[in-house]
């Protein structure tokens, strides 16, 4: 009898215990946004842009899934209201990196991804534009902010064409920041030679493939992470913009989160609920330690690295290097590559200002400036793609 009892003891006891596990999980999945719905990935459907009779939305809605720094996704749209044909690109001050960037360089490289993404698209859809950038004249540079909200990066002309198949167009859909392992596997010349294609007469294409530059450059980058890591200021602005869970991602679709570091699945879920939950987990040295080990970590799996560069870096020479810099990625993935941004190095912070000095003095032409340095290799994972603005909420009114 005495023997009966202890098992059925156990037996609840085991029972209760899995019972208690079963529902902290379930509390952990419910907290980190299982069952919501996911209205931030929306523009990544292939048919979202389509919905928009207007093609100059259509066309904002793919340059809407270029890469942007720190996912600010930092453009305003304003459609011309006398010729239906044009439409004007702004970078919108409001979404300014200031710590990390504070000379906004990066902020302009950005708009040219998004204006890389519309010239793709609009081949594809048989809308071909033309590009005029700084239409206006450039910025006043002691007055930025109010030079950026009046003064357009560009003036978008659409012309009306045969549609053309684009091989870069499908590549649009893919995540284009991929920050796990590569294979080990060389570039091939081919690959090589197609990015080193990617330049104009201001903005070249470089890639490195032996062993000795790689070793350096990835020194470089895992240094320059690191002294990010420990910039307070800096890891202060990036964290006020992280959305730990789907509603956050819902109600601000722009920023850091979770998918941006390669999480999916139900794992996604799991680390959101914990991050909801016991937020304390998300806190500065933690995300520092983490910055590290994961840069660390994707750097000893980089047989490639890219560097985009430019004669002068000016405003209109920022804004080409983006251009360059979205075809190359979709160049890359179109051969079934996955790149990564390793730019740190190239930050204006004082912090960062031996860096700065170190790669452009090893790197660098006379006179010239490194605008993007990128790491390339095949991946060993597919990641998830990252929350984006509804359209809409671009075009000014």
């Amino acid at each position: 009898m005495k023997r009966k009892g202890m098992r059925k003891l156990m037996i609840i006891t085991i029972s209760s215990l899995l019972a208690v596990l079963f529902l902290g999980s379930l509390a952990l999945f419910l907290a980190g946004g299982l069952l919501q719905p996911r209205h931030y990935m929306q523009p990544w459907d292939p048919n979202y842009a389509k919905r928009f009779s207007d093609p100059r939305i259509r066309l904002t809605a793919y340059g809407l899934l270029a890469a942007n720094g720190h996912n600010m996704q930092p453009w305003t749209i304003r459609l011309d209201r006398s010729n239906p044909m044009v439409f004007y690109l702004y970078a919108d001050p409001a979404r300014m990196s200031p710590m990390a960037d504070p000379d906004a360089r990066q902020m302009m490289i950005t708009q040219g991804t998004f204006l890389e993404y519309v010239r793709v698209a609009g081949q594809t859809i048989g809308h071909p534009v033309t590009i005029d950038l700084f239409p206006e004249g450039t910025y006043d540079e002691p007055h930025l902010k109010q030079s950026m909200a009046e003064k357009p990066v560009a003036k978008i002309i659409m012309s009306n064409a045969n549609p053309q198949k684009n091989h870069l167009f499908d590549a649009i859909y893919i995540p284009d920041t991929n920050r796990t392992a590569y294979q080990s596997k060389p570039l091939t010349h081919v690959q090589v030679a197609a990015f080193e294609r990617l330049k104009t007469s201001e903005v070249t294409t470089t890639v490195f493939t032996d062993q000795t530059n790689a070793d350096t450059l990835g020194k470089i980058a895992h240094d320059s992470a690191t002294i990010e890591a420990h910039t307070a200021r800096v890891m202060d602005e990036a964290a006020a913009i992280f959305r730990a869970n789907e509603y956050q991602k819902n109600q601000t679709r722009y920023g850091f989160s979770f998918e941006g570091q390669g999480t999916s699945g139900f794992r996604l879920y799991f680390m959101q609920g914990l991050i909801t939950l016991f937020p304390f987990l998300n806190n500065s040295k933690a995300s520092a330690d983490l910055m590290i080990q994961s840069t660390r970590a994707a750097l000893d799996h980089t047989p490639a690295y890219a560097m985009i560069s430019s004669r002068k870096n000016d405003r209109l020479s920022q804004v080409k290097s983006g251009m360059i810099y979205s075809r190359l990625n979709l160049t890359a993935s179109s051969l079934g590559l996955a790149v990564q941004p390793v730019s740190q190095a190239l930050e204006e912070y004082p912090e960062m200002r031996a860096q700065y000095t170190l790669i452009h003095r090893k790197y660098a032409a006379q006179g010239q400036t490194i605008q993007m340095l990128v790491r390339v290799g095949t991946p060993t994972e597919q990641v998830p793609q990252s929350m984006r603005r509804d359209v809409m909420d671009l075009i000014r009114h």
